[in-house]
């Protein structure tokens, strides 16, 4: 499609793309498109590794386990589930309904459009085009141009892959993104910022389009004194700096009791150099910040943060490197402590009263994860009853993502909406409600005039 910033243009296009949604009627119709798509990455695996590498630094096994691998495992488990996703869903009738038929049949919600971040420019461009066309729906992608190697992969394989008939890619930057918002879309997902998120929303207002959005937020990582400090620390760790801490779902920062910060903070500084050596700039296995403009933001925290202690902090701004860094008790009113980070920096806040500090992160906003370490059931409960979150792990970090089944989305400023498995197939279906009825019996005492009887009767029925 071109890509082009003129309102109106892709209108004609889109309008195809609406009324073609019927060749995805069928499971096996919505299989196969999926299928060419686990195939084609398998087949042209190298070919994205390099992308990703070029873009972001990232390992060929990083690749494969954060983007490649996640969305044929994604792919490959909506295909397994579509028939039983697709059947009606029977719901039992009240007696005023009887005797009839109520289901809930899913159906296609038309065209979907993907706004995709350039963080992880693959999987999030894909996993929601999973999503879609498991649906039945057809899609318009937008890949990010802060990724251009990637999406320009994007965009000369997904039309083909899929096949034209269902799928466009338009590339470009925000002015592109801009005019794409003036087209009537059936849903529009984005995942992004909250800045550019409240955009998307505004503009979909204007065609009443629903939206899910994908956001982000300060996601805390509470330690208890009672924890596996070693498990902790090393989970806490490649948590944070996979994709050099450029992931929506990464500890934000480190909350840990008082009685056991020093040997965290020792365990951490161990788990680092355990994983990328002691200069992580020759690790194979650590990724590169998306362009110096954020290099510089980062800088600017660390630089800023007034930390009693750092570990790390060396930056090469022509490299697109920043040593992961970990900042011990920052000022409170520091801007690493305030904004969201989105890079390998990672604060470590120590706490008196973990319950105060608790009741605290319930007056900000909703972050998008909360990971808590405790060898107590009980604590574990206590925490995640009292904090909220889009979702939440108890002694591990990002791992929900992987489980199929749990839906991922936010709350609040950390997003609208879920997706992933069976979530994500309801997330962009119209999931229609459909009730049957036989035209006998039909007892006149069920319409007006309603005499006595008739009101006692349909009271009782109804009540």
């Amino acid at each position: 499609m071109s890509a082009e910033p003129n309102e109106g243009k892709w209108s004609a296009r889109i309008g195809a793309l609406r009324d073609a949604t019927p060749l995805l009627r069928e499971a096996s119709a919505r299989a196969e498109r999926l299928k060419r798509l686990e195939d084609h990455l398998r087949e042209h695996e190298a070919e994205y590794a390099a992308a990703l590498n070029a873009d972001l630094g990232k390992s060929e096994t990083e690749a494969w386990l954060t983007e490649i691998g996640f969305i044929i495992g994604q792919s490959r488990y909506a295909r397994r589930h579509l028939r039983e996703w697709m059947r009606p869903r029977r719901v039992s009738l009240p007696a005023v309904a009887r005797p009839g038929r109520g289901r809930v049949v899913p159906t296609p919600l038309g065209v979907v459009c993907v706004i995709a971040p350039w963080n992880y420019p693959l999987h999030l461009a894909l996993a929601p085009v999973v999503a879609a066309v498991a649906a039945g729906n057809t899609v318009v992608v937008k890949p990010s141009e802060l990724a251009p190697r990637t999406a320009d992969l994007i965009a000369s394989h997904l039309p083909t892959v899929l096949g034209t008939d269902i799928c466009e890619v338009v590339t470009g930057g925000a002015e592109i993104t801009s005019a794409l918002l003036q087209e009537r879309f059936d849903h529009i997902f984005y995942t992004g910022g909250g800045r550019v998120g409240r955009i998307v929303m505004e503009a979909a207002s204007r065609h009443l389009t629903p939206v899910t959005l994908e956001l982000g937020g300060r996601s805390p990582a509470i330690v208890c004194a009672d924890a596996d400090l070693s498990v902790s620390a090393r989970r806490i760790v490649w948590g944070k700096f996979v994709n050099a801490g450029q992931t929506c779902v990464a500890p934000d920062h480190v909350l840990v009791e008082r009685e056991v910060a020093d040997r965290l903070i020792s365990l951490i500084g161990d788990e680092i150099e355990a994983a990328f050596g002691a200069d992580a700039s020759t690790s194979p296995d650590y990724g590169r910040i998306v362009n110096t403009h954020h290099v510089d933001r980062l800088t600017a925290l660390i630089r800023d943060s007034g930390a009693s202690a750092v570990i790390g902090g060396q930056v090469d701004r022509d490299a697109r490197y920043i040593a992961p860094t970990v900042l011990v008790e920052p000022d409170a009113s520091s801007s690493v402590l305030a904004d969201e980070i989105f890079g390998p920096v990672l604060p470590i806040v120590v706490v008196e009263d973990l319950d105060a500090e608790l009741t605290m992160l319930t007056k900000g906003p909703t972050p998008l994860a909360l990971y808590v370490f405790t060898g107590s059931d009980e604590r574990a409960r206590k925490v995640l009853e009292l904090v909220p979150s889009g979702g939440a792990v108890v002694n591990h970090t990002l791992l929900h993502l992987a489980v199929h089944e749990l839906p991922f989305g936010g709350k609040g400023e950390s997003g609208h909406g879920s997706y992933h498995g069976r979530a994500g197939f309801d997330r962009l279906s119209h999931l229609r409600s459909v009730l049957q009825r036989p035209t006998r019996p039909d007892p006149r005492i069920a319409y007006p005039p309603y005499g006595r009887v008739a009101q006692r009767l349909l009271r009782r029925l109804t009540g």
